[in-house]
């Protein structure tokens, strides 16, 4: 049995990076990781193969060679996921789908021969089963959670890994918190599971033997949801293992009650951690009621975020606009949080409604919802109607990107994070491609780019103040090229 796996094209959105991959010419930021794991869940027997298109073409030889086309993907994948499936059907493939958009929209998918849902650890196996009697059925699904210490480790042979700016390795599944508007816990539950500290180990090992040296995403939605596992077995083992090796700086997502424990942070740092994602949403306290954002209420965010940095870690931030409690007030409160906190990278979005979610099912009952989600984080679009009126909304949304992101906001906010981080004594070691990257960036920021003053006052601040940081402070300057493009193409 031939098994095609693909991973649909993400369009060019923030997290895609594809301006900023262009300077160390890396194709997209992360693998498929889904994919990798399904594939090391299907028989040892089969043949598979794995094509991504951000960073590959898929051929009519790949078509031809499959049996079956196994395809996941994001809901911001959808158009590319479509365009994809079409094309398998009309080569004679058997479609089989899974992953975040299926499970949430399989009924949006005519063409699609089985849908195999939720987590494919408890999904796949009576798949498998009843194709090997002949009786598949369309869909598989569960509302159970799977033990992930089960859960086997990504086929990482099948990735061209040299194509991507990093690796990705999953600790734990579910999040404590139940946001509003979020829908891990509807994917994923409340209670986090986590592998252990032996898995995580070995699949690092995997690839730090294959020749690994970059960063390595912690996919978890909320790393810390388990703090006394973190403290009693899995960092003590990532310290451990980090002693005598070289590179892999590693970054996760967490929530912003990190800043309320000391120890956590610094062994964090010590186990090779330099970055995290928190989801800070806004400085409103009303707004954060509203969505049940509990565990950044009645708190100094500012501090908390520089209490974070300090500690070693960089900070980047999640931003909503467009709940119902907000003004017009809410877009300069939030432009002045972004630039006093030193967050470099700010994502932020208009609130969505994913399906799952408590909001959806109140915006549903309102009679306030608009349709699918785009999937992208900083379009400017949204699936509900938002009480402060749509137009004035996305009007107040642009003027917070137009101002953040522009060369003198994005550099002075560079610099205010410069100030604060401690940076942590582990080092990643550079490569040619980065080295190349520097220079890339002296012609086409420094003399081509219109931030080019921006970029070289920051490029001498950093080498006498801050010397230690020049390589990251060049790293920023590559991001913002990135996210002023963004701007440029999807919000301006």
């Amino acid at each position: 049995m031939n098994i095609l796996m693909i991973n649909p094209a993400v369009p060019d959105t923030f997290w895609s990076f594809k301006h900023a991959l262009k300077f160390i010419r890396k194709k997209a930021v992360l693998p498929p990781l889904g994919l990798l794991t399904v594939a090391a869940m299907l028989p040892e027997e089969w043949s598979k193969r794995v094509v991504d298109v951000n960073v590959t073409k898929l051929t009519d030889q790949d078509l031809a060679w499959a049996d079956y086309a196994f395809i996941s993907g994001m809901v911001v994948q959808r158009e590319s996921a479509r365009q994809i499936i079409s094309r398998c059907k009309k080569a004679g493939l058997t479609v089989v789908a899974g992953g975040p958009l299926f499970t949430s929209e399989y009924r949006q998918f005519e063409e699609v021969d089985h849908f195999v849902l939720n987590e494919a650890e408890l999904t796949l196996p009576p798949f498998l089963a009843d194709l090997a009697k002949g009786c598949a059925k369309p869909v598989y699904q569960t509302s159970e959670f799977c033990d992930i210490r089960r859960t086997p480790a990504p086929l990482w042979e099948l990735a061209d890994m040299k194509r991507y700016a990093s690796m990705s390795i999953q600790f734990s599944r579910g999040c404590p918190f139940n946001c509003d508007f979020c829908n891990v816990t509807a994917l994923f539950g409340h209670h986090p599971r986590l592998k252990t500290a032996d898995q995580i180990v070995s699949e690092l090992n995997r690839l730090y033997n294959k020749g690994w040296r970059g960063q390595v995403f912690f996919v978890d939605d909320n790393f810390i949801g388990n703090k006394k596992y973190l403290k009693t077995q899995l960092l003590p083992a990532l310290i451990r293992w980090h002693k005598d090796k070289k590179g892999l700086p590693l970054y996760t997502e967490a929530s912003v009650n990190l800043a309320d424990d000391r120890e956590l942070m610094d062994m964090m740092v010590e186990a090779g951690f330099d970055m995290v994602f928190i989801g800070i949403e806004t400085p409103d306290e009303i707004s954060l009621a509203e969505c049940n954002k509990n565990q950044n209420k009645n708190r100094d965010l500012i501090q908390s975020v520089r209490i974070i940095q300090r500690a070693g870690l960089q900070v980047q931030g999640g931003f909503i606009v467009g709940f119902d409690s907000d003004t017009i007030s809410i877009f300069k409160r939030q432009i002045d949080f972004i630039q006093k906190s030193g967050i470099v990278t700010a994502m932020v979005g208009l609130l969505q409604a994913p399906p799952g979610t408590r909001l959806y099912q109140r915006m549903k009952e309102e009679g306030r919802l608009l349709g699918n989600l785009s999937g992208d984080n900083v379009d400017g679009t949204t699936n509900i109607i938002p009480k402060m009126g749509l137009e004035e909304l996305q009007k107040g949304y642009k003027a917070i990107m137009n101002y953040i992101y522009s060369p003198k906001a994005y550099y002075q906010r560079v610099r205010t994070f410069l100030k604060e981080y401690k940076p942590p004594k582990f080092k990643p070691g550079l490569d040619f491609q980065h080295l190349l990257a520097f220079l890339r960036s002296c012609i086409q920021l420094g003399v081509i780019g219109k931030e080019r003053f921006q970029y070289w006052k920051l490029f001498f601040w950093t080498f006498f103040r801050r010397p230690r940081l020049f390589s990251l402070a060049i790293t920023f300057a590559v991001y913002g090229h990135h996210f002023r493009k963004i701007c440029e193409l999807r919000i301006m």
